[in-house]
């Protein structure tokens, strides 16, 4: 078997990498970063926008959850602008723009904008990473069709793939195996996402499913976009969309042993709650036209709990299959990322220690603003005290 790695790939060019975002002084912000705030709205951004990830991230260890709350709500951020603004280029070029800045340093004035650009930065997220998730909003507003599942690959890889492997960088996690397998779950959640969406998408002008798995059973794209109605048919293209899904949730729950063991239930977590939704869609008999299939809260408690644990198919599976060389959908963006990673490694840029210490000087700065406060208190209490005394002599 070839052995695989970020030499093999031809990525002979240096990664873009984010320069360190320029912040306001502690000592001339009254000892606040605005971090804190930025993360706040994040956070609530995230709540909002998806409660299964929501509840997955809340089981992150603290540094790595507020980094997949930037992450989300950059990404959420960007899709909410896309869906609003339908074909609208200037919105599209917007956002390149905004990328741009982020990764110069000098983000715009927006609470994810800024949060995003830390996390880039102090995780080493080549630029390469966020650009392939722009180019698939791209194919959102140009409302692409596509005639094969791997041309639906392409686009998953652009939109959740790449959300994937920032996940891995910011969970300190960038070999290529661990990258590919980060890869294949995002690629899983898309494709169910796609197969429970379908009604929803017919309607609003877009197709995400495999034109020639639709005629291969008889269905004219045209037709269904037309006028759309469930039938025996479409179903067997959404179960057979949902078994191409589960493929690459076996390869992406191969590969949660590849992440820290702080994180591994985190993400078993979203996984398992992700293809819970696979699970109500055949329930419904995969009909995705009359009905949105989704998960109840109880339900995703009960996967939260049950995902302290391996899963059976974890325990079972062989080395090798975790070591699988990525979908051919991700292996380019899979290469370069553990090319950027294998850099920043090398040269020791471990960035997020010195975001730690940036913690710790703004702290040390509050603190010693609150000893100043107190002693201007103690030096007025004394004042105070000085005056009765002059009055009561007087």
């Amino acid at each position: 078997m070839t052995v695989w790695s970020p030499e093999n790939d031809c990525s002979s060019h240096q990664p873009v990498l984010a320069v360190p975002f320029h912040r306001r002084p502690a000592s001339l912000n009254y000892g606040f970063s605005g971090e804190t705030t930025d993360l706040k709205a994040c956070s609530t951004a995230i709540r909002r926008g998806s409660r299964s990830f929501h509840l997955a991230a809340q089981l992150l260890p603290s540094r790595t959850r507020q980094a997949a709350f930037s992450l989300y709500a950059f990404c959420r951020h960007s899709d909410d602008l896309i869906d609003g603004a339908g074909a609208e280029k200037n919105v599209l070029a917007s956002l390149r723009q905004r990328l741009n800045l982020i990764y110069q340093g000098r983000p715009a004035p927006l609470a994810c904008d800024r949060a995003f650009a830390r996390t880039v930065q102090e995780y080493a997220i080549p630029k390469l990473v966020a650009e392939t998730l722009l180019d698939g909003f791209e194919m959102d507003t140009a409302q692409r069709r596509f005639q094969t599942i791997a041309e639906v690959k392409d686009y998953a890889n652009c939109v959740a793939a790449t959300v994937g492997i920032m996940m891995a960088l910011v969970m300190k996690t960038g070999e290529p195996e661990a990258l590919a397998r980060a890869a294949d779950l995002g690629l899983a959640m898309q494709l169910t996402n796609i197969a429970r969406d379908v009604g929803e998408d017919v309607r609003n002008g877009r197709l995400y499913l495999p034109q020639d798995w639709l005629r291969d059973v008889g269905i004219s794209p045209e037709e269904l976009m037309l006028d759309p109605q469930f039938s025996p048919a479409l179903g067997s293209v959404v179960a057979r969309l949902l078994e191409e899904a589960d493929h690459h949730y076996g390869l992406g729950l191969a590969g949660i042993s590849f992440l820290p063991p702080d994180c591994r239930h985190a993400i078993r977590t979203a996984a398992l709650v992700y293809q819970g939704i696979g699970t109500r869609i055949r329930e419904n008999g995969y009909d995705s036209i009359s009905q949105r299939a989704s998960t109840a809260l109880s339900t995703k408690l009960r996967l939260a709990l049950n995902a302290r644990r391996e899963t059976e198919s974890e325990k079972s599976v062989a080395p090798e299959f975790a070591a699988q060389p990525p979908d051919a959908a991700t292996a380019a963006l899979v290469m370069r990322s553990a090319h950027s990673y294998a850099a920043a490694r090398k040269q020791s840029l471990s960035l997020p220690v010195l975001e730690n210490a940036t913690g710790r000087l703004d702290r040390f700065a509050l603190i010693l603003m609150q000893l100043q406060e107190r002693a201007r208190e103690e030096n007025r209490f004394r004042r105070r005290l000085v005056q009765r005394k002059v009055t009561g002599l007087g």
